[in-house]
């Protein structure tokens, strides 16, 4: 299934469509930013919990309580709406960049070009955790612990993919330049 999506990746990774998705995941980036602004406006608190990276079941359920109704209800929704999304969106951004730089930066017959899927993690882990999240939200004030180490253990998943997603970017710009952009065959 990965080959598939990996193969698919490829296909898709046409200069146009790459900026089309990179334009969207900024657009996302600032409305995500946004909408962190929103809560911290009511709560004073820096982040939601999606941001959170090893963040313990006792400083979820702080946070948690610390939101108050109506920013718990708000993020729920953002939960349910934007960022079933925003991950698609970055999913798509990331994984086409990333074989689109690695076509210039390394043979086609190279396995490096398998590690454009790299994204469909990340996209996988933050879909597991919005549903972890919307479940504490809707629990409050019950307290679920097994499903605050869930979010913990999504959360982080999520971001070593979101993490390695980028170093691979990085990666594949340095070989596309080394490669004068030329499409490696």
């Amino acid at each position: 299934m990965l080959s598939k999506i990996s193969s698919k990746f490829h296909g898709w990774a046409k200069g146009w469509w790459v900026i089309v998705f990179v334009i969207l995941d900024g657009f996302f980036v600032v409305t995500m930013s946004f909408i962190g602004a929103l809560m911290k406006s009511g709560t004073g608190l820096e982040q939601p919990l999606d941001l959170m990276i090893l963040a313990t079941p006792d400083k979820l359920f702080a946070m948690l309580e610390r939101y108050g109704d109506s920013t718990r209800m708000f993020y729920r929704g953002v939960e349910l709406t934007v960022d079933i999304v925003y991950p698609i969106v970055y999913m798509l951004a990331f994984g086409l960049l990333i074989s689109w730089l690695f076509q210039r930066g390394f043979a086609s017959t190279s396995k490096m070009q398998k590690l454009n899927v790299l994204p469909v993690g990340a996209w996988f882990f933050d879909l597991l955790e919005n549903i972890s999240i919307v479940i504490l939200i809707s629990a409050y004030p019950a307290q679920p612990v097994a499903i605050a180490w869930l979010t913990f253990t999504f959360t982080s998943i999520k971001w070593l993919f979101a993490g390695a997603s980028i170093l691979m970017i990085v990666f594949g710009l340095v070989k596309a330049l080394l490669n004068g952009f030329k499409k490696q065959m």
